[in-house]
C-alpha cells in the first residue's frame, strides 16, 4: 500500500515501542508513542486502526484538533451522533471503511443482482477459524475475543453492506445462535440468519469463527439469474446463456495480494478506499458508504447478536 501513498507524509502512532520500531524499519516513517506527540506537528489526516472500542474517543480528539478522519470498522456504534455532528461543524471529512463494497467481484455481483427485478434466493458462508485470524498472537490477547467486537461480529459487520447494497432494506431476521467449539469465548462462535428483504428477496446466512479452512462461498438465483462466488476475483461464476452449465466470469485482471495473508485478502480495494478518502477530503467524490450507512449496518448486527452485545 506505501507505495500508492508517496504524495503524502506518514507518521505513526503506536503504544508499541516493538511496532514503532517495526514501522521505522519497514517504511522508514516517523513515530510517536501517543496522539499528543504526534499533533505537535503538522497532522492534516488521522487513520484509526486501533482497537475498535478506542476508536470513539480518538475520532473525537481527531476532529476537534481539525484533522480529516479514515476510521477502520468500529464494530460499535459508540459516539456516532456526536462525532457526525463534530465533523459537520468542523467541515471535516468523516470517512469509514467498508472495504469489500471496493473489490471488482463484488461490485460484478451487485450489479447483476441490481438489474434482476424479481425476488431472489441466496445462501452466504463465511467462516474461519478464529486462532487462524492472527496466528502470530493469541485471540484471547486481541479485540475478537471480547463480547462486544467478536470475530462474528466483526465478520457481520464486514459482510451485510455489501448484501444490504445488493438486496435491499430488510423486513424480518431469524437468528439462531449456538457454540459448538472448544474456544474460550464470550459469544456464540456460530450463527444462521434467515433474511426476509422488503424487495421479497430471502437469503440464508451462516457466520462462524470454527470452521477450519477459511470459507466465502455465496449462491444466488431466480427464474432467469444463477450467480455463485467462492470468495475470490477467480470464483465469480453466472449462468450460461442456454442454463446447460456454470461458466467462470473474469472481474479483476491481477488483484493485487499480500504473500502473508490468506488469499481471499485483494489489496486492489483496501488502495480505491483511500483514494476514495483523500478525493472526498478535496471535494472531488462523495464516499460510497457512510457513517449513517454504517450506523444502520451496526443496528442490524446488534439485532441479530441480540441482547448485551
Amino acid at each position: 500500500m506505501m507505495q500508492y501513498l508517496d504524495a503524502v507524509s506518514i507518521q505513526g502512532v503506536d503504544v508499541s515501542e516493538k511496532r514503532r520500531q517495526e514501522a521505522t524499519d519497514m517504511f522508514n516513517i516517523t513515530t510517536f508513542a501517543t496522539l499528543e506527540e504526534a499533533m505537535q506537528t503538522f497532522c492534516d489526516c488521522a487513520f484509526v486502526c486501533t482497537a475498535p472500542l478506542s476508536h470513539n474517543n480518538i475520532i473525537s480528539e481527531c476532529l476537534e484538533a481539525g484533522m480529516h478522519v479514515f476510521s477502520e470498522l468500529n464494530l460499535v456504534c459508540d459516539g456516532y451522533l456526536e462525532n457526525m455532528r463534530l465533523a459537520k461543524k468542523a467541515q471535516k471529512t468523516l470517512y469509514i471503511s467498508s472495504t469489500l463494497l471496493y473489490r471488482e467481484d463484488i461490485r460484478f455481483l451487485i450489479s447483476q443482482i441490481q438489474q434482476y427485478a424479481s425476488p431472489l434466493s441466496y445462501t452466504y458462508h463465511v467462516g474461519q477459524y478464529l486462532p487462524d485470524w492472527h496466528p502470530w498472537e493469541k485471540y484471547s490477547d486481541y479485540f475478537v475475543s471480547e463480547k462486544r467486537t467478536g470475530g462474528c461480529r466483526e465478520l457481520f459487520t464486514v459482510e451485510l453492506p455489501w448484501l444490504l447494497r445488493a438486496f435491499g432494506d430488510i423486513a424480518n431476521i431469524s437468528v439462531t445462535r449456538y457454540k459448538m467449539s472448544s474456544l474460550e469465548l464470550q459469544y456464540p462462535d456460530t450463527y444462521y440468519v434467515l433474511i426476509e428483504h422488503k424487495s421479497g428477496t430471502v437469503g440464508q446466512m451462516m457466520v462462524d469463527v470454527v470452521t477450519r479452512v477459511p470459507v466465502r462461498h455465496f449462491e444466488v438465483f431466480g427464474e432467469t439469474l444463477q450467480l455463485e462466488w467462492r470468495g475470490k476475483p477467480e470464483e465469480v461464476w453466472t449462468a450460461r446463456p442456454d442454463y446447460s452449465a456454470m461458466q467462470r466470469v473474469d472481474t479483476h485482471d491481477t488483484p493485487l495480494r499480500q504473500a502473508d495473508y490468506h488469499d481471499f485478502i485483494v489489496e486492489d480495494a483496501y488502495y480505491e478506499e483511500i483514494r476514495e478518502f483523500f478525493c472526498t477530503i478535496e471535494g472531488k467524490c462523495r464516499p460510497s458508504y457512510t457513517f449513517e450507512d454504517d450506523l444502520r449496518t451496526l443496528q442490524i448486527v446488534d439485532q441479530i447478536l441480540g441482547a448485551g452485545y
